[in-house]
């Protein structure tokens, strides 16, 4: 177990053990969820409505990265970790995996930046540093500055999976721990370009079309938009009890209501013929 790693599980306890002092009282079923950032606001937004017409279920939502909510679930330490990464065969091992919907992967640069679309080949190029100033696909003659999420994080992973292939993303990119911070950085920077998930998007930044085609709920669902990735609940062994109600109420019209109000394309649900 690495340093980093233990420190966020330590945060996590803590955070548990708070929950639980100021949450007392054993008439309650409790369920803790950890993992992605990116998945973390969707799950927050399910817990809330669901303990809304279950009182007596107490559920506590945490981010810490889609790694840590792999191992802390395979170590029990959590009922529910969350991911926003395909799991390798050693990562599966005893767990169940809950595919709640499909989010894309956005690469968005500053508002006053003119270029508008760009191939996949040159979001590899530039990521990468063989394309290092916007002039070279249509943009101003300045240099590119890349922002990029912390290795092991979910969305760097797809985004490398995906878009990089074997290229290695440059090594003087700007490191942020979070989505948010990463639009932030693209926020204040008008040469920067960064990639973020699609439910933390807004109107502050600018998201590239891929291909010629734009980011939005119908290009996910039909699979138009080729930057995407799962939003993953996982459980070690067969949910029981509280657990296994609130997973049967997240694949309901209700649960599926909730994760589509959050930009995440519904694993189960039609897209709406008003999108």
């Amino acid at each position: 177990m690495d340093f980093k790693y233990k420190i966020i599980v330590i945060v996590i306890l803590l955070s548990i053990t708070g929950y639980l002092l100021v949450n007392p009282g054993s008439d309650y079923e409790r369920i803790q969820i950890a993992g992605s950032t990116s998945v973390q606001p969707v799950a927050e937004q399910l817990a809330q409505e669901y303990m809304k017409t279950n009182s007596g279920v107490k559920i506590n939502v945490q981010g810490g990265g889609s790694g840590l909510g792999i191992r802390s679930t395979q170590q029990e330490i959590i009922e529910i970790g969350t991911t926003s990464k395909a799991l390798s065969a050693e990562e599966q091992e005893g767990l169940k995996e809950y595919i709640i919907g499909k989010e894309g992967i956005v690469i968005a640069i500053n508002k006053e930046n003119i270029v508008s679309d760009l191939t996949l080949t040159q979001i590899r190029d530039i990521f990468s540093g063989k394309i290092t100033n916007w002039k070279d696909v249509g943009g101003a003659n300045q240099q590119i500055n890349v922002i990029i999420r912390e290795e092991g994080s979910g969305t760097r992973t797809a985004f490398e999976e995906i878009v990089m292939g074997e290229d290695s993303i440059r090594s003087d990119s700007i490191v942020q721990s979070s989505t948010e911070m990463v639009k932030q950085a693209v926020i204040q920077d008008p040469n920067a370009v960064g990639v973020v998930s699609f439910a933390f998007l807004g109107d502050e930044v600018k998201a590239l079309k891929v291909e010629g085609v734009a980011p939005s709920e119908q290009t996910i669902a039909l699979e138009l938009y080729t930057l995407q990735r799962p939003f993953i609940f996982l459980v070690k062994g067969e949910p029981e009890g509280a657990l296994r109600e609130f997973l049967r109420w997240v694949y309901s019209k209700e649960g599926q209501d909730v994760i589509r109000g959050e930009k995440i394309v519904p694993f189960i649900a039609n897209v709406s013929d008003d999108v």
